[in-house]
């Protein structure tokens, strides 16, 4: 906790935003950070609530009141170290993770939770720039050989905790740049990708080998892998997209939002993209179908390409703008949220149904649609019908499917390997051991799990590596 009266005395202030006007001129982080001082006051209002929700509601079970007390007493140091006992990556959280700790403070009840958030980057951006954020070289080498596939979220983060326990770890990426979807699919203005390669200096410092253009399954078999290394842990993410396979779909400028958001990314990051194939919202009506974070990356990297106009449908019906606290708190509550993307310019509908697309040429020009109602069947179970005489359609040319991820990519290393899939086509394991149904071979992250926040990812990742450690040596002093 920090100050026991502070909840009452101090109100909640976040960290601000450069002005829509600006900050669509580019693609760098517009954040407004808040300077230390009002930071400590911030976490003066951590109260003693007794039980600390917010412990449940953060994946990686961040020790919040712990470190908002340290920040409230200036020992910022303490607080980066305590910071990084439960969470390897606090800078990628700290800036795209939706705050579920948040949801769960005490103080939300009134809607005015910590702004744990806010504390959490403002600690780990202090600790880089203090130079308190160094190497932690193992002292011990245990001569175990781990290999891990994909260096997104979960596979850096178990990467990482592997070679402090003195083992040898090799991260393959199938990709040219090391950070899984963290590099190629959020937009540099949610996050800035030298975050990533800072932290990818600091893992090779510590002995881990980064290995690019390296797709297993396809540029290296798996069975190779397997003679050379102890154990393999797949952490490939949940990569399929959920298609839309109506009429239309095959036209010129129906895309996949990764495909236009990785293609701005590597703009961004100045590699070079293929002219024949540049997807760009430059002067265009851009439909954006799916109202989750994808989409909403996709209406911001829009408008700052200089979209027409952007629209974007979501298939569900729109939530409440406020939940009700009594059933929802401490959980995470489905309410509306309203991204910084949408404030910059778009025009949102709620349970529409995209019908087909028409267009001229080869090209997309209109999408036809209905709003539809859901309701309850006789078992209890939601079901979507649509409305009647609902039906209508507008100009577009330009449509970005984000409606989300079905499971990892079947092909090549799974389908190879004959791993056990479960019914939603994830990599069977549990999250004790995370082992596959196959002898050394284990999972984390979206693989497993599915679809989830970068938050689950890292957690899954320290927790597997804590798994291999164990099922290696025997014992493990790796947290879970």
């Amino acid at each position: 906790m920090g100050k026991a009266t502070g909840f009452m005395e101090l109100d909640r202030i976040e960290r601000g935003y450069e002005p829509v006007e600006d900050r669509i001129k580019h693609f760098k982080e517009f954040l407004v950070p808040l300077d230390g001082k009002e930071i400590s006051k911030q976490g003066a209002r951590c109260m003693d609530c007794g039980i600390p929700y917010c412990h449940q509601g953060c994946p990686v079970n961040n020790l919040i009141p712990d470190w908002n007390d340290l920040v409230y007493n200036n020992r910022w140091k303490d607080a980066i170290d305590l910071l990084h006992s439960t969470n390897n990556f606090p800078e990628f959280t700290g800036r795209i993770c939706p705050a579920p700790c948040e949801a769960s403070c005490t103080l939300n009840i009134t809607d005015n939770p910590v702004a744990i958030k806010t504390i959490e980057c403002s600690v780990v951006d202090r600790g880089w720039e203090e130079g308190w954020i160094k190497p932690q070289i193992s002292v011990t080498k245990t001569n175990k050989k781990i290999a891990v596939i994909g260096s997104g979220p979960s596979g850096l983060a178990c990467a990482q905790q592997l070679a402090r326990a003195g083992h040898s770890v090799v991260v393959f990426e199938k990709n040219a740049r090391i950070g899984g979807l963290l590099r190629i699919g959020i937009p540099d203005f949610k996050m800035e990708k030298h975050l990533i390669d800072r932290r990818m200096s600091q893992m090779e410092a510590e002995g881990v080998e980064f290995k690019v253009n390296s797709h297993i399954g396809v540029d290296i078999s798996f069975d190779d892998l397997n003679k050379d290394f102890n154990a393999i842990v797949f952490c490939g993410g949940s990569e399929k997209p959920r298609d839309l396979p109506v009429e239309g779909r095959e036209l010129d400028g129906v895309h996949f939002a990764m495909e236009f958001l990785s293609q701005q990314n590597d703009r961004v990051s100045g590699e070079n993209v293929d002219s024949s194939v540049e997807i760009l919202a430059k002067n265009k009506n851009v439909l954006v179908i799916g109202g989750g974070d994808t989409g909403s990356d996709c209406v911001g990297t829009s408008n700052r390409q200089g979209a027409k106009s952007v629209t974007q449908l979501e298939l569900l019906d729109q939530p409440p703008t406020i939940e009700d606290k009594a059933l929802t708190w401490p959980n995470w509550p489905m309410k509306l949220r309203t991204s910084t993307s949408h404030e910059e310019g778009c025009e949102r509908n709620w349970s529409v149904l995209t019908k087909s697309f028409e267009g001229n040429n080869g090209k997309v020009s209109r999408a036809n649609c209905v709003k539809v109602e859901w309701l309850k069947d006789n078992s209890g179970k939601m079901k979507m019908s649509e409305i009647k005489g609902s039906e209508f359609s507008f100009e577009v040319d330009l449509v970005l499917l984000a409606m989300g991820f079905v499971h990892p990519i079947h092909e090549n290393l799974i389908h190879k390997t004959g791993v056990e899939l479960t019914n939603n086509g994830t990599v069977k394991a549990d999250d004790i051991e995370y082992k596959t149904s196959i002898d050394k071979f284990f999972v984390a992250g979206d693989s497993r799990r599915g679809q989830s926040l970068v938050v689950w990812a890292i957690k899954e990742g320290r927790q597997c590596a804590r798994s291999i450690d164990q099922f290696l040596m025997g014992k493990s002093d790796l947290p879970r």
